[in-house]
């Protein structure tokens, strides 16, 4: 019988990103996949036209939490007649097994696999789980993910990160180009920093390259401006591997996808949390690295010009070398390579 691999969840870049690597990974191996979204989120900008799946579906759902009163219910709510659908859809298919990337978007194909009885296999980002994935964890086939963990049914897999970012890899040795990356949405105490040690920079004769984000964009252009400093300043970009190999040193956030993304390119980092990150999960991703010496980890409300100081004393070589050995290509393919031998022992079982 044909597999069918239904591919679950998003909301967020960081859970779209796998799920589009597994999608590409089927297309290579000839495996059909159908994708479970939500009308919500970031979900049908990344997958409404997409052709690499057979069938792709956005139920009206939202999340649960950090809902107060009223939507608490009319979240659940959604969640609960998304249920139904997702059940629905899975049986139309024939759908060998789920494959949950978490987020709130994941939840009604979930919860419809295990009713089903169907394999259900996820994947975790972070160094800390997201609370979706901490309540299917004890009923799912496998967890994947490239933090280490001590559950029982845990497989830790390199990330799936673009081959591109492997490919421009190189030991960093001296800091000639910093890059500020405050992601698509942009950081503001990311962009302050960068304005207070600019001065700085431009007197080392270090070259500047910043994300601003959209709506920080016109300020910072004419602060650098008003500094007579030359920056390349740009808002956004979807090859940001034109900037990353560029960089001897990158200021970022510690989300899971851009983390890992440094990692495949030996790109040292300082890492800056977002604060409000559910779980504090940022702080503990870059933790993962710089408890190791690979990297630093500094609070938003501890950015200050002592961390200069802290910059210059960096040993790039070590850091470059110790962060490639964290990852390798083809992550994608581990997972895939799993899933299938579960299936196959699943079948197997039942004979």
């Amino acid at each position: 019988m044909k597999k069918i691999i239904a591919i679950s969840g998003g909301g967020t870049g960081g859970h779209l990103a796998i799920a589009k690597a597994i999608m590409i990974e089927c297309q290579k191996q000839k495996i059909p996949c159908i994708y479970i979204g939500s009308t919500s989120g970031q979900d049908k900008l990344w997958f409404e036209n997409e052709k690499g799946f057979e069938e792709v579906y956005f139920l009206p759902t939202s999340g649960v939490i950090n809902k107060r009163g009223w939507g608490i219910f009319r979240a659940l709510y959604l969640q609960f007649c998304a249920f139904f659908k997702a059940k629905k859809i899975l049986q139309n298919h024939k759908a060998s097994c789920v494959f949950s990337v978490g987020g709130y978007s994941a939840a009604p194909a979930s919860f419809a696999s295990l009713w089903l009885r169907i394999p259900l296999f996820i994947h975790e980002q972070n160094a800390v789980k997201g609370t979706l994935n901490k309540i299917l964890s004890p009923f799912v086939k496998h967890i994947y993910g490239s933090f280490k963990s001590k559950e029982k049914n845990f497989i830790q897999t390199s990330y799936p990160v673009r081959d591109e970012f492997f490919n421009y890899s190189r030991i960093r040795k001296e800091i000639k180009t910093i890059l500020f990356l405050g992601g698509s949405q942009g950081a503001i105490a990311i962009n302050d920093f960068a304005l207070k040690i600019a001065p700085y920079l431009y007197k080392k004769n270090i070259k500047i390259i910043h994300q601003s984000g959209e709506k920080d964009y016109d300020r910072l252009k004419q602060e650098y401006q008003r500094l007579q400093i030359p920056v390349e300043l740009f808002t956004f970009s979807s090859n940001l591997i034109t900037y990353t190999a560029q960089a001897d040193l990158c200021f970022t956030r510690s989300g899971a996808s851009s983390i890992w993304e440094m990692c495949a390119n030996g790109l040292p980092c300082i890492y800056i949390p977002y604060p409000y990150a559910t779980g504090n999960h940022q702080f503990f991703n870059a933790q993962f690295f710089t408890q190791e010496n690979l990297g630093i980890l500094c609070l938003q409300e501890k950015l200050d010009l002592t961390l200069l100081n802290k910059i210059e004393e960096l040993d790039l070589s070590f850091i470059s070398r110790g962060l490639m050995q964290k990852i390798s290509k083809n992550g994608a393919n581990q997972i895939l390579r799993y899933i299938q031998d579960a299936l196959e022992e699943n079948n197997e079982s039942k004979i």
